[in-house]
């Protein structure tokens, strides 16, 4: 499929949420935590990165990449939600490496990490967690099961007194990282494990 591995179009000045993930497949509660987002954070634009595969996990039932990108695309119908693949044109691997990257290639936006809260509970786990956290902001939405976990864990504790409160949310993308924010809030039952396996499908999240 044409234009997987494109980044969307931005301008310098703009508020860019950036969401990554396998999106195998991508469900309603991608689409809420991009809505929540874009209104809570204030931000002009959130982009799917849809990744070639997480590193810490099994690859076994991933979809190929442009059905991922495609389905993601059929999903978001905000305008204002875009979905690229491009990781997979540079070889990235880890969130470290695509995010330095973003961020020296498009200077002067104000980017903006957002994850769920499983993703923070073991966020100590993943490549150069630390350098994430000192590279742009993190917004971190409560997810079902990990809404007491995520403030308490690894890197909640290393953080310490960098995390705003939900009502400076709208601050966020102007702060000088490390700085974090968990917006609690609606949430969605989906996951796309629950997804592949009613399909009978099965591994990656």
């Amino acid at each position: 499929m044409a234009g997987i591995t494109e980044l969307p179009a931005s301008a310098p000045g703009m508020r860019i949420g950036l969401f990554g993930g396998s999106f195998n497949p991508p469900h309603e509660g991608h689409m809420l935590v991009a809505e929540e987002a874009l209104k809570r954070l204030r931000l002009d634009a959130v982009w799917f990165l849809v990744s070639p595969g997480n590193p810490l996990k099994s690859h076994a039932g991933l979809a190929p990449l442009a059905e991922r990108v495609k389905a993601a695309r059929q999903l978001a119908a905000n305008p204002r939600v875009k979905v690229t693949g491009f990781e997979a044109a540079h070889g990235f691997r880890f969130t470290y490496d695509t995010l330095h990257f973003l961020k020296a290639r498009l200077p002067g936006r104000r980017l903006v990490w957002i994850m769920g809260a499983d993703n923070m509970v073991g966020f100590h786990r993943w490549e150069r967690w630390r350098d994430i956290a000192r590279l742009m902001p993190i917004a971190v939405y409560v997810r079902p099961g990990s809404s007491r976990l995520a403030p308490g864990s690894r890197a909640a504790q290393w953080l310490g007194n960098r995390r705003l409160d939900q009502a400076d949310a709208p601050l966020l993308a102007g702060q000088n990282p490390p700085a974090w924010v968990y917006l609690h809030g609606l949430m969605s039952g989906q996951s796309s494990t629950a997804i592949r396996n009613s399909n009978g499908q099965g591994a990656q999240r």
